[in-house]
């Protein structure tokens, strides 16, 4: 093995690492229980949404910071948020996307969290999410926009 591949590898480490760790805290929090994603669904508790509204408050703040501050990368390269127009597919998708999530009680975050807690069965849903992941590469184009 070349001395930069072996290089990327262990570079490449501080991920792994760091995908551990917060399939850890996704496990601890039951941010992947199908029981809490369910709950969601059913409109039955708060759990999910203080979750999903506490990640939506951070992301807000982070990009407002970013674009106030000027913030660049660890590297020194400026960070551009390049605007984003509406269409009617991202209804469409999202609608797939929420109705996925609902009939297998996982969102394709942390799949692999929960195929690393031993729910195997998870491994259909990770293998039509990418199956379905590739038909949108298929038919991107016959897709409304």
């Amino acid at each position: 093995m070349s001395k930069n591949r072996e290089l990327t590898w262990i570079g490449n480490l501080k991920y792994v690492i760091v995908g551990i760790f917060f399939g850890i805290v996704f496990v601890k929090a039951e941010i992947i229980s199908w029981y809490r994603i369910q709950e969601m669904f059913r409109f039955q508790a708060f759990h999910m949404y203080g979750v999903i509204g506490s990640a939506v408050l951070v992301g807000i703040i982070s990009v407002w910071l970013i674009k106030r501050l000027n913030i660049k990368t660890i590297g020194g390269e400026p960070i551009s948020i390049a605007p984003k127009s509406f269409n009617k597919g991202q209804v469409y998708g999202g609608l797939c996307f929420g109705f996925g999530w609902a009939l297998t009680g996982a969102c394709p975050g942390p799949l692999y969290a929960l195929i690393g807690t031993g729910a195997s069965v998870i491994l259909i849903t990770l293998i039509s999410a990418v199956l379905g992941t590739m038909a949108y590469g298929v038919l991107r184009d016959k897709l409304p926009h």
